[in-house]
């Protein structure tokens, strides 16, 4: 009777670390997507690090979605530049032979020191500034000034044109040059009509002056 419980312990233990083998042997193909935890924005190009086979890396395409083979019970790292790494441990039982997830990262947030940026070296040199400073008139008074006709004519003379004058030049000279483009302007010394017309004047001035005399 002994004999017979031991052969069944055996073969009960041996079948418990057959299928613990075949566990850890076994290929899961592991798919999801990376969002954003407070936005639930995909999260391109997120770097995937399986910690549990030698640190194969893998990435994200730019819509978040990720695909690769892994063993049940592995340990992936999910990390982005921005982002908090996120550590995903996958169930060690996995029936099928495909696993999704919906992976959720969040932002990290860096505080940095307050940075203060002075013109001035030192503080003789601020007080030396500050006492030589001149004061500005009120606001009433800088807005006449700008507005007197001595500072708009010299603005006229040193301002560019901007491109809205000079793109209505341009629009102008070329509407005018395609409506006069059949309209030649001749020499009038060059046309024997113009002469002819000027021959008669003379001969009928000529006319005009023996009548009268």
């Amino acid at each position: 009777m002994r004999y017979y419980l031991a052969i069944i312990l055996l073969f009960f233990v041996s079948s418990v670390f057959a299928q613990e083998k075949n566990q850890q042997n076994k290929l899961v193909q592991f798919s999801g997507l990376v969002t954003d935890a407070d936005s639930n924005i995909v999260v391109p190009y997120v770097t995937i690090t399986n910690l549990s086979n030698k640190l194969q890396k893998y990435a994200a395409n730019y819509q978040g979605f990720f695909s690769f083979v892994v063993n049940p019970g592995d340990t992936v790292m999910f990390s982005a530049v921005g982002f908090t790494s996120k550590t995903l441990v996958l169930p060690k039982t996995i029936t099928d032979n495909k696993y999704t997830a919906m992976v959720q990262i969040k932002s990290e947030i860096v505080y940095l020191k307050t940075v203060r940026v002075n013109p001035w070296a030192t503080v003789e040199e601020f007080n030396k500034d500050f006492l030589s400073l001149k004061v500005a008139d009120d606001d009433m008074a800088i807005a006449k000034k700008n507005l007197s006709r001595q500072s708009i004519n010299g603005m006229k003379l040193t301002l560019p044109r901007d491109g809205g004058e000079i793109a209505n030049s341009n629009y102008r000279y070329n509407f005018d040059r395609m409506m006069n483009v059949n309209m030649r302007q001749t020499n009038p010394l060059l046309n024997p009509f113009a002469w002819g017309r000027l021959m008669q004047e003379i001969f009928n001035g000529d006319k005009a002056r023996s009548s009268e005399q």
